[in-house]
């Protein structure tokens, strides 16, 4: 089971996909590094997919949370060479995609980092998504909805616990709809209040 502490009292079984919605800068980015970090005090695996900010800063932030040298914390970086920075150098921590639009590049290296932690005995593994915001700007809803459709079944098939990001005011019921279909459970982030978590 995975424990969401520390923004929750509850558990969710392995292969659990968490869509997190809410508008603009109410810190779902932040909410899910609480929880990915929570996991590696634990000896989880974490894996940070960003299509906003690049590996180094979302590996600073993730630094304040928790001491991570030595742990299983991987990014995947679908930032770093859309901004033209070809030479970035691939890592253990650090793969890149080319682009938010490379989906089947960041499904891959999404696989990579999971064979790789596997192959180390990590049973436990937590994988963010931030934002599908930023997929849907490049993308048409199909194509983002295959894609989660093969993502969130990798995630399931490795027992791992998957959490998703999107702008809830950038996009009609309908998308919003649709997507949230893929998912177990939504973690809706209000712009006052506490975040509320409804499993399906």
């Amino acid at each position: 089971m995975y424990d969401l502490r520390p923004h929750f009292d509850e558990e969710v079984d392995p292969g659990t996909n968490l869509l997190l919605t809410g508008p603009p800068l109410t810190g779902k980015r932040s909410l899910m590094m609480d929880l990915l970090a929570a996991g590696t005090d634990r000896g989880d695996g974490a894996i940070v997919v960003t299509t906003k900010d690049g590996a180094d800063r979302v590996l600073k932030d993730y630094e304040k949370r928790t001491p991570y040298e030595g742990k299983p914390v991987a990014v995947v970086d679908c930032v770093t060479r859309q901004q033209g920075v070809n030479d970035a150098r691939e890592s253990d921590r650090i793969k890149y995609a080319s682009s938010p639009v490379d989906m089947t590049g960041i499904g891959i290296k999404l696989s990579e980092f999971l064979q790789a932690f596997g192959d180390r005995g990590i049973e436990e593994n937590r994988v963010m998504v931030h934002s599908l915001s930023t997929l849907l700007m490049y993308s048409d809803l199909q194509t983002v909805f295959r894609f989660l459709h093969v993502f969130t079944g990798r995630i399931q098939s490795v027992n791992g616990l998957g959490l998703f990001s999107i702008d809830s005011t950038s996009h009609d019921e309908q998308a919003m709809n649709t997507l949230k279909q893929l998912f177990d459970g939504v973690i809706t982030v209000p712009e006052e209040g506490e975040p509320e978590i409804r499993i399906a």
